[in-house]
């Protein structure tokens, strides 16, 4: 009979909101100021709190507008969190911080 160390050791471990991996899509047009701020913005957010663990796609609708019309953008910078579910979508520049990781269920205790 193994003993429980080597039991424990052998099985799955749960995962934590640490081991989450993000896949984001930022949904842009062009390179217009508002669009920029909000590229900057989310890649801030992502650095600093999904170091290593987050897809971000920037998808500019005017290149790829089929896309746009598949995910039904009907304004931009939408940013959409994929994974982990639950999906969401958030519009505007993602200035609000706070409002963002909340969103994304980062907020800190």
């Amino acid at each position: 009979m193994k003993n429980k160390q080597k039991l424990a050791a052998e099985m799955p471990q749960s995962f934590t909101a640490d081991d989450c991996r993000y896949v984001l899509r930022l949904y842009i047009i062009g390179t217009t100021p508002h669009s920029m701020r909000a590229v900057t913005n989310i890649r801030r957010i992502c650095e600093t709190h999904l170091k290593d663990r987050y897809e971000l796609d920037v998808i500019d609708v005017s290149q790829s507008p089929a896309l746009a019309e598949g995910e039904q953008i009907i304004a931009t910078p939408t940013l959409i969190k994929m994974l982990p579910l639950p999906l969401r979508r958030f519009i505007g520049d993602l200035s609000q911080t706070d409002r963002i990781l909340l969103g994304l269920d980062l907020f800190e205790v």
